[in-house]
């Protein structure tokens, strides 16, 4: 505990030391939209990536905000617990998470990752370390570092919750050919007490699947996803399944749900070729922020006259929209697989500034991560701007780690500009951080 402490003293005087804006300093970004890169002071944050204890008695891990869900999730699996919510992929961080929303199968019942957390260490823009909790002075920070992506202040340390694991789940993958029964059925399933894990692909349309997964102490077989074989593809195939805890927690990191076809990499030989140590998330998406083949391909597909635009969001609509947000997507989009997931706040009396949805509402997360290819020239992010307009008729919001398009009026009609006003003004009055639409939308 001296060495984090340490850590953090070293961290504050860097920051009160320096002058001008404050940036951090990561081997890797989960996000997934073009950045400009203005002169600013680049803060290593990477030493605070320790698991400091795990406490399955109390149902809590207390961790450093840089620590990936990988590390995270195999010292809790060491004690026979798992964090509330695993967002999908490997290398995310807890605080990254937080700062930047994180779902998955397990939110039906305990919301988003931001959602599971109790207490915060968070270093402002000034350097200085406050602690924010649900009830004390820096209340407010708490409640709105949930989609601030880092324009409010850094977590350094997080203290959130973890739920007891069994040794492996056992996964039913259910068809259904009606939108409507789909998405009816998804909710009583969430209301159900025996299941732990629902998510769900829409594979084409008449071709909805949800998965349902529970911990079980035994299992008469055991699926490997790790390697040759390709989870996305097995729910198509199987009825029931059974994955160690671990692998299930991993299932999409593999193939990176679906999106290592990009790469060829679910064609056999490539797979072999790669390895199974390179079969995951974060080798892909290094491959992809600095392979040059993917602009040789861009360039060849303008000398035909194909055009293309990358289409990757997770956009959230209360369910009893999701049928119309499906048929919209399918006929005006088109891109396949979807992933569906649902999500409700464990706590309704808790509301997030930044993340102005409903507590009391079950909502659906659809997420696609492709790009469309099209003859008909369009202006720039026309499709992406057709969803950004439906999420608004339907009432519905998206996550900012990607691209987006919104007019400043439009975004801050979404994402509360007088409680982001407020925000700054007490914890970043120099601006050393960059202002929330200027990083997600004019991307700097």
């Amino acid at each position: 505990m001296a060495s984090f402490e340490d850590k953090k003293q070293a961290l504050s005087a860097a920051v009160q030391a320096s002058q001008g804006e404050v940036r951090l300093a990561k081997d890797i970004s989960n996000l997934f939209r073009g950045r400009r890169r203005p002169p600013a002071q680049r803060l290593d944050v990477r030493a605070f990536n320790e698991v400091l204890s795990v406490d399955p008695a109390a149902g809590m891990v207390d961790t450093g905000g840089m620590t990936t869900y990988e590390a995270l999730t195999a010292a809790c699996l060491a004690k026979n617990v798992m964090p509330a919510v695993v967002p999908q992929l490997k290398s995310i961080t807890i605080g990254g998470a937080c700062a930047g929303l994180g779902i998955e199968a397990t939110s039906f019942r305990y919301g988003l990752a931001h959602e599971t957390v109790e207490e915060m260490e968070v270093m402002t823009a000034a350097g200085d370390i406050v602690t924010v909790t649900p009830t004390n002075e820096h209340s407010d920070l708490f409640f709105s570092l949930p989609n601030s992506f880092g324009t409010l202040g850094y977590a350094l340390r997080i203290k959130a919750r973890v739920i007891p694991v069994k040794p492996y789940v056992e996964v039913r993958h259910i068809r259904y050919s009606n939108p409507e029964e789909f998405f009816r059925e998804l909710e009583a399933y969430c209301a159900r007490p025996d299941v732990d894990f629902v998510d769900g692909v829409v594979f084409k349309p008449g071709v909805h699947y949800l998965n349902i997964g529970r911990f079980v102490d035994a299992a008469p077989y055991v699926s490997d996803y790790t390697y040759l074989d390709i989870y996305y593809r097995s729910i198509e195939q199987r009825e029931i399944d059974y994955l160690t805890t671990h692998d299930y927690i991993w299932r999409w990191d593999t193939d990176w749900f679906w999106c290592s076809r990009m790469l060829y990499a679910q064609n056999p030989v490539i797979r072999r070729l790669l390895g199974k140590k390179r079969l995951n998330s974060i080798f892909y998406k290094k491959i992809t922020d600095w392979a040059p083949g993917f602009g040789i391909r861009r360039a060849y597909r303008q000398l035909f006259g194909i055009h293309q635009e990358t289409i990757i969001q997770d956009v959230d609509v209360t369910i009893d929209k999701g049928p119309a947000f499906l048929d919209f997507f399918q006929k005006k989009v088109g891109l396949e697989p979807v992933w569906i997931c649902p999500f409700k706040s464990p706590d309704p009396a808790r509301r997030y500034s930044l993340w102005p949805i409903d507590p009391k509402a079950l909502y659906v997360n659809f997420g696609f991560w492709d790009s469309k290819i099209f003859r008909e020239p369009h202006p720039p992010g026309y499709f992406n701007r057709l969803i950004e307009r439906k999420l608004a008729e339907l009432g519905g919001i998206k996550s900012l780690y990607s691209d987006s398009y919104f007019t400043p009026e439009e975004f801050w009609a979404r994402y509360n500009k007088p409680a982001y006003d407020r925000l700054k003004a007490r914890y970043d009055p120099k601006g050393r951080l960059s202002d929330l639409y200027k990083k997600c939308v004019e991307r700097q």
